[in-house]
């Protein structure tokens, strides 16, 4: 049985993060199992959405993580690999000759994308079908450091995309446009006119972290309700406290209130009360991108 290695690199406002997969099985029913994973939390959106520009400090970090992610791809034998950056290089005046630096210093090709196709390459993480009725419609919501897209959903079927620059990192530094949380609420209020009977499938470490903390196994939906009573005692403690309370890491108990706010407020515009968290997000998508372009799906 033959074994495919793919590897899916994001770089993301608040955090990079390595996906090494090994792919086997039939191509019209492969295995994914993860090989290696992991997380380095920069936050690059500190930096650009308040100064519109990456610090030498910054570019520094992720050039040495990006140098140690493109060595464990050749110790893994990693034969074809892809690396998108989102919101927080999309947004940077120094975002492009970042990419170049670092193609340089380190081989790793940077493809920078927008919000739209970062929401196709989540889609194609693919496994959201089995989550789906056929007779209901979905939001499927990733909210990230620099950006929220929603993807809805009819039919099993998408339908209609947005991209909104509204994510965790450009909230905790206050950097949100008013005239785009007015055109956020807008688009929600026409898409919840037109579409019925709407669930969420969530998208974002700190979404999957709620679920882990409400006790929720992989299949089984959160309320709103708990995810508000939820919110209700994070937004009361302090930053310590969450971290020791709720056993939080460093770079998640703060990030985790706003995207919470983003969440509550979808399912609170559009009258949701199932959340489904299958935790999947961009370095998914990408390995499953690889892999279909090998075998021509």
């Amino acid at each position: 049985m033959n074994t495919d290695i793919f590897a899916g690199i994001d770089i993301g406002s608040n955090a990079i993060r390595l996906l090494v997969n090994a792919v086997s099985g039939d191509p019209a029913s492969p295995d994914f199992k993860k090989v290696a994973f992991l997380r380095v939390p920069i936050r690059l959106g500190e930096d650009v959405f308040i100064k519109g520009v990456i610090s030498e400090d910054k570019r520094h970090r992720l050039n040495e993580a990006l140098q140690g992610f493109s060595h464990m791809m050749k110790a893994y034998e990693v034969e074809g690999y892809r690396a998108y950056a989102t919101s927080a290089m999309r947004d940077a005046s120094n975002g492009s000759d970042i990419v170049a630096t670092i193609e340089r210093e380190s081989g790793i090709k940077i493809n920078i994308i927008s919000g739209l196709e970062e929401a196709d390459v989540i889609y194609q993480a693919g496994s959201l079908n089995s989550l789906m009725d056929k007779k209901r419609n979905y939001l499927y919501v990733d909210v990230g450091g620099g950006s929220t897209e929603v993807v809805v959903f009819s039919n099993q079927q998408k339908v209609t995309s947005e991209s909104f620059q509204l994510g965790t990192v450009r909230m905790l530094v206050e950097a949100v446009q008013e005239d785009e949380v007015k055109r956020f609420k807008t688009w929600l209020k026409q898409v919840c006119k037109d579409y019925s009977s709407l669930s969420i499938i969530g998208s974002g470490g700190n979404i999957n972290k709620v679920h882990k903390i409400l006790g929720k196994r992989a299949s089984e939906p959160h309320s709103y309700t708990e995810m508000k009573v939820l919110f209700d005692a994070l937004k009361d403690l302090s930053y310590e406290e969450r971290i020791r309370n709720y056993k939080l890491n460093t770079y998640r108990a703060d990030v985790i209130i706003p995207a919470l706010r983003i969440f509550l407020t979808i399912a609170k515009t559009c009258k949701v009360n199932e959340i489904y968290v299958p935790k999947v997000g961009v370095v998914d998508g990408i390995v499953r991108q690889l892999y279909a372009e090998k075998y021509n799906q």
